[in-house]
């Protein structure tokens, strides 16, 4: 009896010591390090987020940086302005008229004064002796990245009487992130212990971990590079790309400009700023719906790429004339053609050889409508609502992409169906989650359903890489050893209202998969009003060539042809 008694003693034992050696490690660490004053709060904890480089190291995305804060006691403080001038000979950020302020409330014992100090600055300013003043430890979060791929990281900001997450995956994986103390300084009993651990290991908010994301903190610098310059360039109002992975679904960069830096987020005056545009706005994509209307008509043994029409310039539906984008005729043509020109009344005809009914069936196949799925906060589904239109010129409208607004998401994801054999996979940037001491929940890719056999994938693939290697600025920006896929877009832009469309504000677009049969990444670019340019291939062909090159090379891909 008595061996039994010391073997469950000595369980509980160790039981005890693995909550306060490794549950608890941070709050005893935080104890050991109040060498300064002990504060009534506790310091802040929260977990950390990874991007994921070539060859799968880990790069810091957003952590705790520790360091101290600055508080006084202004009944204790004699002389204010010689305690000031002290202080701030080590911190001189530090503003006179708000320490003064502080200092003459002496009927208030506690006023913060400065936060973020490093350990230099703590131990001269503690080497001061001076009354009144107390140092104490803390911590915050920092994003080593700054501005990089902050729409998809999002901030840590106030809400309520503590910290929680803002936009981006802080909101979105909040109950993972935050950090709620186990087995705390008022729990003695190993069986409270126990039951608390219970609770949060169990609990319906989640598992506490760490993020490793899908985000290569090198394509992201790449593509962050080239979004920049295009808002530069081209004086646009917002610019922004997807690099995407379209056999898997997996986002290895996402930029929107212009963005913000979380660490210093409080200076943004434009809140929407903070919104991700690739998931949470929506934008008439123009031409590159174009592959998906044919790709569906092909599907459908409607037409082949030999298939030919008579175009004349334009046609008239429900009344309403639809042209070309140059409104010129070019007689009979082939579907080829109309992919290579990039021919308005073309698209019409591969729809209306699918019919409304079958066209709209397509569009919402390829998830137009709806959301993607994707694993950050607030996405979109997108304005549809003309594709259940009874009027055939909101169809034909829709085959050449206005008409519809759809995000930067779904758009990508539906054109990434047509080069990875035809489906339609759920994008995602969270790669999996590390719990400490439990077992990593990781992500496995998901397919939403097939949109196009393989065989028309790879017709409409072929297509598109004649695009590039003949009609892409006449061909110039052919790759000789990489078979490339692509499509450019220049959509109209409706003016405030809705009633019709402005002259000459446009919203540029851009799309391309390689190597071709084999795509190893797809790139989705836009630009939003850019001035002096009219066409999208003028705008973004030669960024989208350059972030293929970059790519190519950093993830040392083999040549296929």
């Amino acid at each position: 009896m008595a061996y039994v008694f010391l073997m469950l003693f000595g369980g509980i034992l160790i039981v005890r010591l693995f909550f306060l050696q490794v549950a608890n490690r941070n709050y005893y660490k935080n104890l050991a390090d109040r060498q300064y004053l002990n504060t009534a709060s506790s310091e802040f904890s929260r977990g950390s987020i990874f991007f994921t480089e070539r060859g799968g190291r880990l790069i810091s995305a957003a952590s705790l940086k520790r360091g101290h804060f600055l508080a006084m006691n202004p009944k204790m403080i004699e002389s204010p302005e010689e305690t000031f001038k002290k202080i701030s000979a080590i911190l001189p950020q530090l503003d006179r008229e708000d320490f003064l302020r502080k200092a003459g409330k002496k009927s208030d014992p506690y006023e913060e004064i400065a936060h973020y100090l490093n350990q230099d600055e703590a131990d001269k300013i503690k080497n001061f002796s001076l009354a009144g003043i107390d140092i104490y430890p803390e911590a915050w979060r920092f994003y080593p990245g700054g501005n990089l791929a902050s729409q998809v990281l999002g901030f840590i900001g106030f809400e309520g009487n503590g910290l929680a997450g803002k936009y981006g995956l802080e909101k979105k994986y909040e109950s993972t992130l935050a950090r709620r103390e186990v087995g705390g300084r008022n729990t003695n009993s190993f069986f409270e212990i126990f039951i608390e651990a219970k609770k949060k290991i169990w609990s319906s908010d989640g598992e506490e971990g760490d993020l490793v994301l899908t985000i290569d903190p090198q394509a992201q610098l790449f593509l962050d590079k080239q979004i920049q310059e295009l808002l530069r360039s081209y004086s646009a109002e917002s610019a922004g790309g997807i690099i995407l992975e379209p056999l898997s679904g997996k986002i290895l960069a996402m930029s929107g400009k212009p963005d913000f830096n979380p660490n210093d987020y409080k200076s943004v005056k434009d809140l929407s700023t903070f919104l991700n545009p690739n998931v949470q706005s929506v934008f008439e994509m123009g031409s590159i719906a174009k592959p998906l209307t044919l790709a569906a008509a092909l599907n459908e043994g409607k037409i082949i790429p030999e298939t030919t029409y008579y175009d004349e310039g334009s046609l008239t539906i429900n009344s309403r004339k639809i042209s070309n984008f140059d409104g010129k005729a070019r007689g009979t043509v082939d579907m080829q053609e109309v992919l290579n020109q990039s021919i308005n009344t073309g698209a019409v005809f591969a729809m209306r050889s699918l019919g409304k009914e079958k066209f709209r069936d397509y569009m919402f196949s390829y998830g137009f409508g709806e959301r993607t799925g994707i694993d950050l906060p607030d996405e979109v589904s997108g304005l549809v609502t003309n594709l259940n239109s009874p009027r055939e010129v909101e169809y034909a409208t829709a085959s050449f992409g206005q008409g519809i607004a759809v995000s930067p998401i779904q758009m990508a994801t539906a054109l990434a169906s047509l080069g990875n054999g035809g489906v339609l996979m759920k994008p995602y940037v969270v790669e999996k989650i590390e719990v400490p001491g439990g077992k990593d929940i990781v992500t496995v890719p998901e397919e939403r359903h097939r949109v196009i056999k393989e065989e028309t994938s790879r017709t409409i693939t072929k297509m598109l890489v004649t695009v590039v290697d003949k009609a892409l600025l006449g061909g110039t920006v052919k790759l000789d050893h990489y078979s490339v896929a692509a499509k450019t877009g220049t959509a109209q832009i409706r003016e405030a209202g809705g009633k019709g469309y402005y002259e000459d504000l446009y919203f540029h677009t851009f799309f391309g998969y390689a190597p071709a049969m084999n795509p190893k990444f797809l790139v989705f670019l836009y630009v939003n009003k850019p001035l002096g340019v009219n066409f999208a291939s003028h705008s973004l062909t030669n960024p989208f060539i350059k972030i293929v090159k970059f790519l190519i090379n950093y993830y040392e891909i083999p040549p296929d042809r």
